[in-house]
């Protein structure tokens, strides 16, 4: 049974894939969840699972995420965890991208999540505790055709984020970056696509977007457990700054480290050859 002192989560874009899987499994754990999404009507059967306070919210609006954490506050107190999962997607190669589609990308995936961390801060420093997990993806740590400026957003999440560590880690707040690779969502069907492609990327941005839609409803990824290693991670007595999940994130993630650290070593010598010659 909850009492007064059982961690409060708020988790955004709960309507479907992650949001829903993880505040069902956080319900199902005995959590208190402040549950939202666009449209609440989606949203109802989680209100009898357990305890949890349904409410509309908009990331893209300003007034809609600071309502939102203020009737989570007033109802529970205040917010022990968020979890910023609300985002879209869109399939296009750099040169088809719509810019439009572009503007709300970055709208949705990289604003949101800065409104919202920036609405929940006061209520977590004054307490001295808290919990910030952004989800971003593997393609926060490595571009992938046809989703180029979906990366770009998720490069940006994953840059706030370690600055943000480096901001509020010493007032016993935790920033947490959790980068799924593919799973059993309906992310990629979702997704919008440009409708204009060019030839010259059908192979490479275009049978990426053929290659993502082809893999709805058989990627590997598991929802479920998805929502349930970060439960784990974020109550580990050492939490950490980045979770990948899924294989086809880790194995991606560290042939990217080790990529990076061949090219560095290779050209070492010129980089370090860039400063002020010192002077014996």
């Amino acid at each position: 049974m909850n009492t007064p002192d059982t961690p409060v989560w708020l988790v955004t874009g709960c309507s479907t894939g992650f949001g829903r899987s993880i505040a069902a499994h956080l319900l199902d754990q005995g959590y208190r969840v402040v549950a939202t999404a666009r449209k609440t009507e989606q949203l109802k059967d989680l209100a009898e699972r357990g305890d949890a306070l349904i409410l509309p919210l908009d990331v893209t609006s300003d007034s809609s995420v600071a309502e939102a954490v203020r009737r989570a506050e007033e109802h529970f107190g205040h917010i022990d965890v968020l979890v910023n999962n609300a985002g879209i997607g869109y399939f296009a190669a750099i040169e088809e991208s719509d810019p439009a589609a572009i503007e709300k990308l970055f709208d949705v995936n990289f604003h949101g999540v800065s409104r919202m961390v920036r609405a929940v801060l006061p209520g977590m420093r004054a307490r001295r505790s808290g919990s910030i997990v952004n989800l971003t993806s593997v393609g926060g740590l490595l571009g992938h055709p046809a989703v180029g400026y979906y990366c770009a957003t998720k490069f940006a999440v994953e840059g706030f984020s370690e600055s943000l560590h480096s901001e509020v880690a010493s007032l016993g707040i935790h920033v947490m970056c959790v980068e799924p690779g593919a799973f059993r969502t309906d992310w990629a069907g979702s997704s919008q696509e440009t409708q204009t492609p060019i030839a010259d990327y059908d192979a490479t941005a275009g049978q990426a977007r053929r290659d993502y839609n082809a893999s709805v409803g058989t990627q590997p990824g598991d929802p479920a457990r998805a929502a349930q290693a970060i439960e784990v991670a974020v109550t580990a007595p050492t939490p950490p700054r980045h979770l990948l999940l899924g294989n086809i994130a880790y194995d991606a993630a560290v042939a990217k480290l080790d990529d990076l650290r061949g090219e560095f070593g290779t050209w070492e010598s010129t980089a370090r050859g860039a400063d002020f010659p010192t002077t014996a």
